[in-house]
């Protein structure tokens, strides 16, 4: 366990994990289950970071912190699932934050090698979300993850044979599977936050677009505006839209260029220099890829 100068306390092994947290080594080294009344009955000092080497998926209940979606809050409050990737910055204490109940499953990325999860996990975006953008789950859901997680923690504690592995990477893998369905129902049941997301994205993306910025807006820019991540505003708009971010920018850009052509006498350079291309054949590459014509030729056809 080492802590940087003003940097949080990082942590590579999950025994570390256990000390830190003032409890009992793990029973299995690289895959471990802690239950969040543990922690609370144990006199831990927790620091107000933690940079975790390993993987970390908690379920918290009887939450009591304040998680906001944006300028909304969660509908759904029985269970909080959050997900933190090796080097990620995992926890942040705040007055009341502590959940009264709930576990975390604690994955060393050493278990997953040669498995084909060891490569697939990366495909979880949900990893990549940042804190308000929790998985809050029903009560059916959260027995689901919670049952998942009970026999993981079963398996690992009892007699280890040749397949004790295969059998937890199993459960690994379904738990992976039903957030991953989880966070879609999430998508689709916030319908309304999430067009009044779309909604704001729109319009930052007109109110740059006819600011005449010259510079090309960058998804992480637009995610810092309306308190996303950008992981988590790509999956909301490919759920509700079938585009992700990018795809979305690349629209609006599209139909801000449809109309310079059509309504000044502007060169093609001029135009892609406007948008905030450095190179003008790469907005002509994008214009021709988004339209299957060049911009000349569209132009042509209102002339």
């Amino acid at each position: 366990m080492k802590k940087g100068k003003n940097g949080p306390l990082v942590l590579n092994t999950i025994s570390e994990m256990h000390r830190m947290l003032g409890l009992a080594g793990p029973e299995h080294p690289l895959v471990s289950t802690i239950h969040f009344s543990d922690i609370i009955n144990s006199e831990a000092n927790i620091p107000d970071g933690l940079l975790l080497n390993f993987y970390m998926i908690a379920l918290k209940k009887d939450y009591k912190g304040k998680i906001r979606y944006g300028q909304s809050s969660y509908d759904f409050d029985e269970g909080i699932m959050s997900f933190i990737a090796p080097g990620q910055i995992c926890y942040e204490n705040e007055p009341g934050e502590n959940p009264l109940a709930g576990c975390m499953l604690l994955i060393h990325p050493d278990f997953l090698r040669g498995y084909p999860l060891a490569k697939t996990i990366k495909n979880y975006e949900f990893f990549s979300y940042a804190v308000n953008e929790g998985l809050y789950l029903s009560q059916k859901e959260e027995g689901m993850v919670e049952g998942i997680m009970r026999n993981i923690e079963q398996e690992y504690k009892s007699a280890i044979d040749n397949l004790s592995q295969d059998v937890i990477m199993s459960h690994i893998e379904l738990l992976l599977t039903y957030s991953n369905r989880f966070y879609n129902r999430q998508f689709i049941t916030r319908k309304n936050v999430n067009n009044d997301l779309v909604a704001k994205m729109e319009a930052l993306l007109t109110n740059h677009y006819n600011s005449n910025k010259n510079c090309l807006p960058r998804v992480k820019d637009i995610a810092d505006h309306l308190n996303v991540s950008p992981g988590y505003l790509s999956d909301m708009l490919r759920a509700l839209t079938g585009q992700n971010a990018q795809q979305h920018i690349h629209s609006k850009l599209i139909e801000k260029a449809k109309e310079i052509l059509t309504s000044t006498p502007l060169s093609v350079s001029e135009i892609a220099y406007q948008l905030g291309f450095e190179y003008p054949q790469s907005f002509s590459k994008l214009f021709k890829t988004k339209t299957k014509v060049s911009p000349l030729e569209y132009r042509k056809l209102f002339n």
